[in-house]
């Protein structure tokens, strides 16, 4: 199978239910609510940054024996009753919350809990461990939570624009010594000094770099990180931060469509760079396939990337530049 083709039937055939995404995320669309479960497993462990330093995280992830930062991302239906199990295989208490619609109080180390809700208004959410904060969220405890609108496979609210596919952006920076003390069970007692910068828990690996093409340790080459699509597409993206710094979000090849802020409706401005604010600020902005209107001469294929204005989310270690929080737009 061509890939082109390949891309388009996941386009829609990616995600059909509450469990976990892969690649694009996709909903079938449905007219009524039925009962969806996920089960999470708290598990930590060392995950090895591009400067080869190994650095302590904790997750919500799919098994006892692996670790997930950030979390496989939850896509529901509005109304849906969902049921999420939380097994804490830790010996430290944690937490299961999404503001405004769940909190599963606390799970204390070797407990299991299970919380029923109904999220009532479709958009974009992130779940995150509020105890000890915001050290538990920021070591890794977090993940994206979307609603869909009932009966619409492809808007964000009723009524919005409409897209072909959606993703997540989970966006993080990390004080490797934060890290360690959360690992002691201290409290940091340091500034926070952010070192490395990553987007869905990866980050990029430049041509000629180690890594550079590895789809589990490169962001650029990652299908549940980076846009792909051909000409009259539009992809969702749906940007979350958990980290403590604000981001630039800019984009190459086209503007965004900006369409939420932090949950508040945007009449649909176009934007290369969007302000995502600290500490779980969200944006939803569809992405347009669109022929870049600044090229020359005219192009409808093609790769741009996206990253962060802000200049120090652009390394890792401190110096490592174009290994930080990165990603590819491919036309196709």
């Amino acid at each position: 199978m061509e890939r082109r083709v390949f891309l388009k039937k996941m386009g829609v055939a990616g995600l059909t239910s509450a469990a976990a995404a892969t690649g694009l995320l996709s909903w079938p669309g449905r007219s009524y609510a039925a009962s969806v479960s996920k089960t999470y497993y708290i598990t930590s462990g060392n995950i090895v940054q591009p400067d080869g330093v190994s650095v302590f995280f904790k997750g919500f992830s799919d098994s006892s024996t692996t670790l997930a930062v950030p979390a496989t991302p939850m896509v529901v239906g509005q109304g849906d009753t969902v049921t999420v199990t939380i097994v804490n295989t830790l010996t430290t208490t944690h937490s299961f919350v999404i503001d405004g619609v769940v909190d599963s109080g606390s799970i204390a180390g070797g407990q299991t809990k299970t919380v029923s809700f109904t999220p009532n208004t479709a958009g974009t959410y992130l779940f995150y461990d509020k105890l000890n904060a915001p050290y538990n969220r920021v070591v890794g405890l977090h993940g994206g939570f979307a609603v869909m609108p009932l009966g619409s496979s492809n808007q964000l609210y009723a009524g919005s624009l409409t897209f072909v596919n959606q993703l997540f952006w989970v966006f993080n920076d990390i004080d490797p010594a934060w890290n360690t003390a959360v690992q002691n069970g201290t409290t940091p007692t340091t500034a926070y000094k952010p070192r490395y910068f990553t987007i869905n828990g990866l980050s990029s690996r430049p041509p000629g770099a180690a890594g550079n093409g590895d789809p589990t340790i490169d962001a650029m080459a990652n299908l549940n990180t980076k846009l792909v699509g051909s000409i009259g597409d539009a992809a969702l993206v749906r940007m979350l931060n958990a980290g403590m710094g604000s981001n630039a979000v800019h984009c190459h090849g086209n503007h965004f469509i900006w369409l939420t802020k932090n949950g508040q409706i945007i009449p649909n401005w176009r934007k290369d760079v969007l302000n995502l604010s600290n500490s779980m600020g969200k944006i939803d902005a569809i992405y347009p396939f669109e022929a870049p209107p600044d090229a020359y001469p005219p192009v409808t294929s093609g790769t741009y990337p996206m990253h962060l204005h802000n200049e120090m989310t652009q390394t890792a270690g401190g110096g490592l530049y174009l290994f930080g929080a990165m990603t590819d737009i491919e036309f196709i």
